[in-house]
């Protein structure tokens, strides 16, 4: 077995000194978001100048914001037609399940279309779009975060990478 720690710090001592400090910056930032294991991302942002703190943080928001929420007390009273199963004797944790699992679809089929890069469906139409990683003053890095869909289920903050919503 290897030791990561160890993996860790002979990878860190390969690189320069610019590289070094990015590295070890995005490693805080990803065990502050309770990451355990990033050097795949890190090494993958570092190396490859690919998005991976960027992407991770709005796929973990989109589960906390989109699919989560409808966990917290009260959030179905806000949809009669959850109210009005409930009045008629259905499980509040089968509601919430299914309502989670539908914000998953959505979520993951918005995600899926964006990766598309604008290959629609429309005939004679010449659209298209990206999802970019923005730096602290709010512009654009230049660096597209793509395959969003790909990682969805991964980012899952339970770690059960969406088991629960299909019981």
């Amino acid at each position: 077995m290897s030791d990561p720690q160890a993996a860790w710090q002979k990878w860190l001592n390969s690189l320069d000194v610019p590289r070094k400090a990015a590295a070890e910056s995005l490693r805080a930032q990803f065990s502050a978001l309770g990451v355990t294991d990033p050097l795949d991302l890190i090494k993958s942002e570092v190396i490859e100048d690919l998005p991976q703190l960027a992407r991770f943080v709005l796929l973990r928001s989109l589960w906390h914001g989109v699919i989560d929420s409808w966990t917290e007390p009260g959030s179905l009273d806000q949809l009669p037609a959850a109210q009005r199963l409930r009045a008629a004797g259905a499980n509040l944790e089968d509601l919430v399940r299914l309502v989670r699992a539908v914000a998953y679809e959505a979520v993951f089929a918005t995600l899926d279309e964006l990766d598309a890069d604008g290959d629609v469906n429309a005939s004679g139409v010449e659209a298209g779009w990206v999802v970019m990683e923005l730096a602290e003053d709010g512009s654009p890095t230049g660096r597209a975060m793509s395959g969003l869909h790909e990682d969805f289920l991964s980012t899952d903050p339970s770690g059960r990478e969406g088991a629960d919503l299909w019981q």
